[in-house]
């Protein structure tokens, strides 16, 4: 469930309303995602076609001025469809790099267990590494870069599940969902003469952007909130239900999501409440469970939301007796 949240940073508001101007009923994904982009770290959306995914990517990017990226993953898809690809230039006698479009500021990676894992991993590999290799050359990624991916339910036939150490890439999973009937006949309003995309307009640019992400490291993270994490992230290696537990990087990425969610509400410090909100977003999709937890209908967002109500915020003299 989504907190109150109070926003003080007159231009993150902005980009939130426009958000919220083209997609109705879906504030809670809206502010996930802006604190995502702001910790420097991707999103993983996984639900059914049509819930209103890829408008919400190109909202954000239009309200940012960045460049948007699109890549549609089929099973024929190539790495060098994301990379891009080195042409052989007659005239010049050289070859030129033509870029794939990985090389935006925000890119949609849709579909993305749809296409092999071959083709999986020259994406994941940009997403950890900050650039791309073609033909033997480095290639930066433009900054800011934040990537949303979105799957299908792994139920639907025609897919490749995520390995679970590209799992580990993302910074959050969520989900969509579909809209209520009122939010549903309000879309249909919305939408009967233009759509509202069109009407909205940048609030933030490229480099206002990069330096916000940049004053989120200046985010105060207490002992006590950073035990907290380690805690949460220790628990879940020592379920007896998980058989493989949260790794460091999701320490790394939970304290990451709360200072940024911190900066949202216009906080220079991070609440024990801001680490409980996002922990069921930023470490269920990094579990792996035993056979006997699947057969028992556990899922990883039950683990972590039991681990959450058992995990008490330690305080610093508990560990200095």
């Amino acid at each position: 469930m989504m907190q109150d949240t109070v926003i003080n940073n007159e231009k993150i508001e902005r980009v939130l309303d426009n958000i919220n101007k083209v997609m109705i009923g879906k504030e809670e994904e809206a502010m996930l995602s802006l604190v995502a982009l702001l910790a420097q770290g991707h999103v993983l959306l996984e639900d059914v076609p049509g819930v209103g995914k890829t408008m919400l990517v190109r909202t954000l990017a239009k309200s940012l001025d960045c460049d948007f990226r699109r890549i549609q993953f089929t099973p024929d898809l190539l790495p060098a469809d994301v990379t891009g690809v080195s042409i052989y230039n007659p005239k010049e006698m050289e070859f030129e790099f033509r870029s794939g479009p990985i090389l935006g500021n925000i890119v949609l990676a849709d579909e993305i267990n749809r296409t092999s894992p071959k083709t999986q991993s020259a994406l994941l590999e940009g997403m950890e590494e900050k650039n791309v290799t073609v033909d033997g050359n480095t290639i930066p990624l433009k900054e800011p870069f934040f990537v949303m991916a979105t799957q299908n339910p792994i139920e639907y036939e025609g897919t490749y599940p995520l390995p679970e150490a590209q799992l580990d890439r993302f910074i959050l999973k969520m989900k969509m969902g579909y809209p209520t009937a009122e939010q549903e006949m309000k879309m249909l309003e919305r939408t009967s003469k233009s759509h509202p995309i069109d009407s909205i307009s940048a609030v933030m640019d490229r480099e206002e952007l990069k330096a916000v992400q940049e004053e989120i490291k200046d985010v105060y993270i207490d002992w006590n909130v950073q035990r907290y994490i380690i805690n949460l992230v220790t628990a879940t290696r020592e379920d007896s239900a998980v058989y493989l537990g949260v790794s460091p990087r999701g320490s790394i990425a939970l304290m990451k999501v709360a200072k940024a969610y911190a900066y949202i509400q216009g906080r220079d410090f991070v609440l024990p409440d801001d680490v409980k909100y996002l922990a069921p977003y930023t470490l269920a999709h990094r579990l792996i469970l035993n056979a006997e937890a699947k057969y028992e209908g556990l899922t990883p967002d039950s683990i972590v939301e039991n681990i959450i109500q058992h995990t008490h915020i330690p305080i610093r003299r508990e560990f200095n007796s």
